[in-house]
This record gives C-alpha cells, structure tokens and sequence, in this order.
C-alpha cells in the first residue's frame, strides 16, 4: 500500500533470539514489515543497517572467538578413528610483508584444509618459517638491524596479517628454523650424515656470487647468474668445500619421479633433466707428446678421458677438444705464451656467454693447440683444440669430436675445416646416403669401424665399451647432470657446522663435535659489515674451542649451512615441534607422512623439492621413518601478476593484503584470489574484482539476514512446490560441483560461480519466497547449504551467516553437505542449435536424449526451420549434450 507501512499477516519476530546474547533481536521487529519511500526515516535506518555487510566489524569478532579457542585448528591424536590429512603450503621466507601473491597460495591450502575438516578427516594444517639465509643478512647490512632481531619482527608482523587473513593454522606446530631449538636438528643430521660417508669436505671447482660473498650450490645459478641478484654472473673458484653426497641417491630420485603420479609432470621432467643420467663409457685418449700432468696428476702420462653415450661412433672421431679449464689444455698454455692467451680469450667469450644467459646459442670458436691425441681403438692421431662451448664442470671437460653424426661437432667442424668420417649408415641395404650429421636410427649400423662394422648401433656400443674395459682405456659407466650438493656458505646467518680443527690431532680432516655439545650456538652480536671471509672467522670466542680427542686447542668450521637444509625437513618437525630429544617422534612422522597435499611455486622444482626427496631417503636409511617420499601429492599455483610481472617485492609491484583487507575485508580478498583465474594458472591482479566479490558478499548478507527466520526452521512436511524443488535442484547441483572441484583439479574458479549462479536462482525466487510460495523447510535446506558451501571460501562470513540462520557449533566443522543424485539430475537440458556456426536458438530437451532425438527435436524447431527453408541440409553434426549445428547450402538458381 502506497504512502504508508503495511504490517505483514505474520511478523517473523523469533522467541529464540531473546533467548541468545550477541542476536540482534532489535533487527527481527522491523523484519516482518515491507516499507518504501515514505515509511518512517528511523524505519528506513534500521533496515539499512540490517542488510549492510560490514566485514570491520564481523571478521575481527570471530578472529577474537577463534583465537580464544587454541583446540580449534588443532590437529587430534592418533587414535581419532579419523583418516588423516597433511596439508601444507611452502613456508615463506619472512620477508616482513605478504603480498597478494603469499595470499593466493595460502588462500587455497587454507579452503582445502577447512574442506576437509567438514569432510571429517583428522587435518594438520601447520605453519612456519625459512628464517636464515641471505636476504635477512642483507637487509640488516642495508638498515642496520641484527638479522635475529630483524627476522623476529617480520615474523611477528607476517604472523599477525596471516591471523588477520583468518588463515586455519595450527600454531601450536609454528617452526622458526633461525632457533636453536630447531636448527641444532639441522647440527645433528650432519654428524649423521658425516658418519655415513654423506657429509665430506673436498677442493673442487664451486660457483661464486660476488654479490653473496659466498658459494653457491649448482641448482642456484640461474643461466650463469646468482638466483638471487639476476645481474651477477657467478664466477668459477676452487675453494675446500662442504658437500652432501646427493649423487649417491641419483638413480632412486630419477626413479622415484614415475611413482610420484600426483605430482604435475612438468615439474617430474624439471627433476629427470637436472638429475641428467646418460650411459656411456668413459674412454681415455693418450696424448701424444706427454705434456706436463695429466687428468690423475702423474708426471709425463698425460691422458684425456672423455664421457661419450656413443663409443659405437668413435672411429668418427677427427678431433678431441677440451674446455679452456681442463688441466691439459692449462698444461700447454703453461709451455705456449701465443696459445695460453687465445685459451684465455676463449674463457673470456664463455664467461661473457655466461653473463647474457647464452651458453646454449655461443658462437663456436675454437684454438688449435698443435698437440694430438691418439684414438685407442684405432690408433689414430687427431688433433686436440681448445673450445669455447666445453665447460669444465660439466662432464670431463672434454670431449671427442665426430662431426657426422652431432650437430654442434658438425658446425663447428665446417667452420675450422675439420674432417667428416662416416661411420653410422642406415640398416636398409639400398637407403641412400643420409645427409650428415646424421643421427641414427633405433635401426641403424656401424660401418668402417674395424671388427664392429655391420654390428647394430645399440650391439656395438655395447660390445665396445666392454672391450675398452677389457684392454684397460675405458670403462662402461654412467654419468649425471646432478652434482652433490654443496652446503659451505661464508656467511653469517645459517647454522654453524659442527666440526673443529685439531692441529695437534687432526691438522687436515676435520672431526666432529659430541652430540651432547648441540647446539653449537650461532653468536647473536657479530660485525657482518666485513665481507672478506666468513664472519664468524673474525669471532675468537665462536671460533677457539678444545678438541673433542685430546681436550687441547681446537678452532670450529666458521662456514655456515645452506639455508635449503633449513627447508629440506621442515615439514616432518611440524608432526613433533616441540620435541626437545629428538627432530620428531618416528611414530608421529609415521602417521601422518607421505603428506597428503603440498602447496607451493614450481619456481621451488628443483632446488627446494629435490634436495627434501634427498632428505626423505636419508633419513628413512635412519631408521627415521617409513614413507620413501615426502608428499604423494604436490600443487603449483600459478603466479600473480601486476604491470605485466610477478608480483614481488624487488620489482616494487606489490598489493599488500592490509590495504584490501582494509577496503574489502579478508573474505573478499581471498574469494578473489581464487575466483579470478584457476589456481594452476597466472592471476592478472585487478583491484576491481576484490570490490565485485565484496558485493556479492554483501548481496548474500542482504538475502540471508532478510530470510533468517524462515532458514532457521528444521521444519518438514509442507508439500514441496515446482518452485522449490527447482530451488532445491539447483542447491544439490552446486553441491555436487563444488565436491568434485575438490576431489578433482581444484576449479575454485568455478566453484565460486557455481555459488553465484545458486544465489541468482535465490535471489529470482525472493518473491516466491515472500509469498510462501516456497516452504520454511526448503528455505532452510537451501541457505545452510548455501553457507556450507561458503565456509571454505568465506570462512569470517559463513560464520557469521551460520549464527544468522541458527546453525549449531563452528560452520567449518559442520559436516559438508552431500549432494542428493536425483534432486542434481536435470529433467531437461539446454542444447544451443546452429546453422553454419551461428546460433539460432537454444532447445530444451529430456536430459539423456540420444543423438536422433535431438537431431530430430532441431530439424522440427520452427526458428530452425525458417532459417534453413529453401537451402539443402548437407549435414546435421550432434555434440551429445553440448550442441547442434546444421551444415546447409542453398540450391542452385534455375
């Protein structure tokens, strides 16, 4: 009624709420009655205030509630009679900020941790932080402030926007691995490893960032340059070096890949093509006119050994050619001041090379050093150059060159005029002659090779090695891309190595200290200004210590542990954190490894993930545990970008969670971070689409709060209606949707618009509703199942939803609502009709029919029949469910 209030017949004011603190009773009299413009302004107030969706005030309420409940996010015993669910993101690296980039990842291990609480398994969802290495050391360089107290403070401030985000952790697990409580474990595997012949000490050719001041290992350099400053070209230095002895594990970790079905395949051919395995032999070429010290260091029997997988070409063979480093192309520089610059000018090029990331795409250039090397199969002399494409660290730094069946021996052959010998011929008799190179077939065979001609490629590689085996100048053997793993930093911040020098004892091999002496404590006031050597060499109170043999003078190792130890075994301390005796109860770890789902970038695919595989085998030769790896599932998201670049603190393109939280609250902040894009795909950050989600939340909050009453009612009885049994067919759908996003790929995406899509179909029935058109007891069924399926997306606006409509206990440990098959399965589907590809109308027609039906239903459409009227049906191609399109011409003009 126009121009005045009229009272509806039955005000929906709730008895209930009186009886419950914290309800607002006030907003249920103003509830029962319809107003418009001219109704009372405090009237109109009021009910503005009802509808309004304030996430200031909801989501601190709940974070206050949930923090006074420590048991919340906790994991339970073993002996729950639950099946168990691990499930963990990376832990950051407290940076001092997260940026909507941290959210993301978080956001989705955080909606599937609260999913499966609702699907009641027992859940551990932990988290913690990679708190030594570099970048704390220079940012206290930068500002002043001791890395401890700069990393603590980031902590606590990260800790405390993650709490703000309403993340489900169990802090009660939190890991800080810059403690002493936690990185004496990474001390006390050492010794471990030191006793199994894994942890050793060796001078070899290492990788240095002038920038770091410290060594880097082989998975951090990054086309040449530091991971970390992506300017810095890494330089090449023989340094005495600790080592983890990884290689002993090769072949498990390159096999263990196939097992590992849950894991995405590209980062399982990232693994298999750094592990690199290549059989082949190892084969020594004399050198001529011995020239100084050879490969093994022994006066005037100098050799060159070179790694081929094809000895069946050797007799190919036309030149041998080393990389500028290798100890014999040194050897003749030494004796040659003309050809030691031109060696020179070759390491110039290839550390240029190094700089611009072009290995790979080096103009070939090479020196001619005037030696020769004698081929031992064949007893041929060839000549030995120098070359700028060899590296020294990989392989043998040598190589024998057969330039008609290798590309690169090919090129570079042309350009020096080389010569090219046949010696690989396809099996076919009669095939013509193969362009060379030629790089044989599975069926191809050796020709002009002496004893071996005729033999089949595969045969007489085979046979060949064994014979180099046999004479005493090779050997069958198998080499790798991956190198051990080296641990030795010169700086400051990581955990000391617990090993000492005796001079008196052991003034060349260094022993390990007693495990009762663990922790060796990493001194808090040091000078780090100093960049020469490691710091804690300048300290005499960490470095004079007694010997653990004779009790006399003894000086500590002042290297530090790479920070990737720190990240290589996290995850199995979150079972036991506390644990004051061992790393974890073996026990612990037991139940809850493999862990169920690992969240993380796949820019962590070699250098975190390979060397916590490693990990893994290690300890479960430790008798530590049982699982052979650590996670039987592993999740890349994509990236978040911003300005056309990943979203990062170095490019200063950063969205900070604070500011959105501030605008839109957290639940909208995190719907959009999994609603924008697919969770496996890059994120192209826009504001804009925070404020869409906060408006579809408070279009939510506006429905539920209007129609609370009626979804508090469990009633049943009253005869369910066309309009809402359509209503309840569209809830059971989502339902089913949302279930199976998270049984299959995660489409979170899609989940969020199948939630949408049921709120319109709410929102179109708002006037059914009114009328009661629709039953309380329907109404009911509809919006709890509504906020359930929000609660792990919106888990502050579920909550508070929840206590809207009466619900009992936490919304997400409220059992997960199951979808009714009947009520998802559509009586009708809708198939859009084409003609020549265009669109002409959408038909309705029984879910199930088959390919003639729906053939049948489109040719008898009278929008169809118009539109083809006069033209000639060529054909009629059904997509069963999805479309139908008629292919027609017209007829020809008489």
């Amino acid at each position: 009624m126009k121009g005045e209030v009229a009272k509806v017949l039955r005000p929906r004011q709730s008895a209930r709420s009186e009886e419950r603190p914290g309800r607002v009773a006030r907003v249920r009299v103003w509830r029962g009655f319809l107003y418009n413009q001219d109704m009372p302004e405090i009237v109109k107030k009021v009910s503005e205030k009802m509808e309004r969706y304030t996430p200031a005030e909801i989501e601190p309420k709940w974070q206050s509630r949930w923090d006074a409940d420590a048991s919340l996010y906790a994991a339970e015993g073993h002996d729950s009679g639950k099946p168990k669910y691990y499930c963990i993101e990376m832990l950051p690296y407290p940076s001092g900020q997260l940026h909507m980039g941290h959210v993301r990842n978080y956001a989705i291990g955080d909606a599937l941790a609260r999913h499966m609480w609702m699907r009641g398994y027992n859940v551990l969802h932990p988290m913690g932080w990679d708190a030594f290495g570099l970048p704390a050391e220079n940012a206290a360089l930068k500002n002043g402030v001791p890395p401890r107290e700069w990393t603590l403070s980031n902590i606590a401030a990260m800790k405390k926007q993650m709490r703000r985000m309403g993340l489900s952790y169990d802090w009660s697990t939190e890991v800080t691995t810059c403690l002493p409580e936690y990185y004496r474990w990474n001390q006390w595997f050492f010794l471990k490893m030191f006793e199994k012949g894994l942890a050793f000490r060796k001078k070899s050719k290492v990788n240095w960032c002038p920038e770091c001041q410290t060594v880097l290992a082989n998975e951090q350099v990054v086309g040449g340059r530091c991971w970390r400053h992506e300017d810095t070209v890494v330089e090449l230095r023989d340094l005495t070096q600790w080592f983890f002895r990884i290689t002993k594990y090769a072949d498990e970790l390159l096999d263990g890949l196939d097992k590992l079905e849950g894991w995405p395949e590209k980062v399982r051919t990232m693994q298999r093509n750094w592990i690199g395995r290549s059989e082949g032999a190892l084969i020594d070429f004399a050198v001529d006119q011995g020239v100084g010290k050879g490969d093994e260091g022994a006066e005037g029997a100098c050799k060159i050994t070179v790694f081929t997988t094809r000895v069946d070409t050797i007799f190919g063979a036309t030149s041998v050619q080393l990389a500028p480093e290798h100890p014999v192309a040194k050897a003749f520089a030494a004796e040659d001041d003309t050809l030691r610059e031109k060696i020179e000018g070759l390491l110039a090029e290839q550390q240029k090379a190094r700089e611009s990331d072009a290995l790979g795409a080096i103009e070939k250039h090479g020196v001619e050093t005037g030696q020769f090397a004698v081929n031992p199969f064949n007893g041929e002399k060839v000549p030995i150059w120098v070359a700028n494409y060899i590296l020294a660290d990989y392989g043998t730094g040598a190589i024998m060159s057969v330039p008609a069946h290798d590309e690169r021996d090919f090129e570079f052959a042309q350009k020096y005029g080389l010569s090219l010998r046949r010696v690989v011929a396809p099996a076919a008799s009669g095939a013509e002659e193969p362009v060379l190179p030629y790089v044989a077939e599975e069926d191809a065979v050796v020709i002009d090779s002496g004893e071996w001609s005729g033999l089949g490629c595969g045969a007489a590689q085979e046979k060949m090695a064994a014979f180099a085996k046999a004479r005493g100048f090779g050997t069958p053997t198998v080499t790798y891309r991956l190198k051990d793993w080296g641990v030795s930093r010169q700086r400051y911040w990581g955990t000391p190595i617990p090993m000492v020098y005796c001079d008196k004892c052991s003034p060349d091999e260094p022993m390990p200290v007693a495990e009762s002496e663990l922790p060796i404590l990493l001194p808090e006031q040091i000078d780090i200004t100093q960049t020469n050597g490691s710091p804690l060499g300048r300290v005499a109170e960490f470095v004079n210590t007694t010997c653990p043999k004779c009790g006399g003078k003894a000086r500590r190792e002042t290297d530090t542990m790479d920070t990737f130890v720190d990240s290589s075994w996290y995850f199995y301390r979150y079972t036991d954190a506390r644990n004051a005796a061992a790393p974890f109860d073996s026990d612990k770890a037991n139940y809850w490894f493999p862990i169920d789902q690992y969240i993380g970038g796949v820019e962590h695919a070699i250098l975190h993930l390979i060397y916590s595989r490693f990990w893994t085998k290690v300890m479960r030769d430790l008798g530590m545990i049982k699982n052979d790896e650590p996670a039987e599932r592993l999740f890349t998201q994509g990236m978040v970008i911003k300005d056309g670049a990943k979203m990062s603190k170095s490019k200063g393109n950063v969205v900070s969670p604070d500011d959105m939280i501030a605008r839109y609250g957290a639940d909208a902040t995190r719907m959009y971070a999994l609603f924008a894009a697919p969770p496996d795909r890059d994120l192209d950050w826009q504001e804009e689409g925070v404020a869409g989600i906060s408006r579809f939340l408070s279009r939510v909050y506006r429905l539920v709060t209007k129609f609370s009453a009626a979804a508090e009612s469990a009633g049943s009885g009253a005869a369910v209606t066309p309009a809402g049994q359509a209503l309840l067919r569209k809830l059971h759908q989502t339902i089913a949707k949302i279930t199976q996003d998270f049984d299959g790929r995660w489409h979170f995406n899609t989940s969020i618009s199948s939630i949408m899509i049921l709120v319109n179909e709410i929102a179109a029935n708002e006037a059914a509703i009114d009328a009661g058109e629709i039953s309380q007891a329907v109404v009911a069924e509809v919006f709890r199942g509504l906020i359930l399926l929000l609660a792990p997306f919106a888990p502050f606006f579920a909550a508070e939803m929840w206590e809207q409509v009466g619900g009992e206990g936490v919304v997400f440990r409220t059992a997960w609502p199951v979808a009714d098959a009947d009520l998802a399965r559509e009586d009708e589907i809708e198939i859009p009709v084409q003609v020549n590809g265009k669109l002409v109308n959408v038909l309705k027609v029984p879910a199930g029919s088959d390919e003639a039906t729906v053939k049948a239903a489109a040719l008898a459409d009278e929008k169809v029949k118009s539109r083809i009227e006069g033209k000639t049906v060529v054909k009629v191609i059904v997509v069963p469910g999805k479309l139908v399109n008629l292919v027609v011409k017209c007829e020809p003009l008489l």
